[in-house]
């Protein structure tokens, strides 16, 4: 923390600012614990619905073959929204704990949810080569060409990493807005 004597030539904003202003990795922290509380809350929401409604996992294989390229776009678009609303919601209370620089704090929250999500992918890479951990599960196979898999991974990855992003980001700006109406109805 930077602390200073205030002159009489000084701005009190421009103080208010800079002593409080910049990132803070706490405030990002919590707000990527919100996202992530928020993502496994939803999706088991999402999950619920779609068992109540009677969606099944358990697709015959003409059916999944035919209709494979619906059922991922549902399940993608589903997937975005719900993480677009967790980040958005983790980069607000970034924003709320902050006083200025909301929009840094949600992407902070952004940055922590990404370095995350690479630490676990590198784990699970590094647990599947000892210990085969993928050919124990049993994953569904999916009836889709390998290289239209991959295209659409791409796509749908490049399009969670945008959305998370601007959701973290304007979630963070959001949360600062409190601050700056108190702002200025105390001026």
């Amino acid at each position: 923390m930077r602390h200073r004597q205030a002159t009489e030539g000084d701005d009190s904003e421009s103080l208010r600012r800079e002593e409080y202003g910049g990132f803070n990795w706490g405030a990002a922290f919590f707000g990527w614990l919100v996202a992530i509380a928020l993502t496994v809350l939803l999706a088991s929401i999402a999950g619920a619905i779609a068992d109540a409604a009677g969606v099944s996992l358990d697709i015959a294989q003409s059916y999944e073959q035919r209709d494979a390229g619906e059922i991922g776009i549902a399940t993608g678009i589903g997937l975005l929204v719900v993480l677009m609303i967790a980040y958005f919601a983790g980069g607000y209370v970034a924003g709320r704990m902050s006083r200025f620089d909301g929009g840094r704090q949600g992407l902070g929250v952004w940055l922590i949810g990404l370095v995350a999500s690479a630490i676990a992918v590198v784990l699970g890479l590094l647990f599947d080569q000892k210990y085969d951990i993928f050919s124990r599960v049993d994953l569904p196979t999916i009836p889709i060409p390998t290289d239209t898999l991959t295209s659409a991974l791409l796509i749908a990855l490049a399009a969670v990493v945008v959305g998370t992003l601007l959701a973290a980001f304007l979630g963070g700006k959001m949360g600062q807005r409190y601050h700056t109406k108190i702002d200025r109805i105390t001026a």
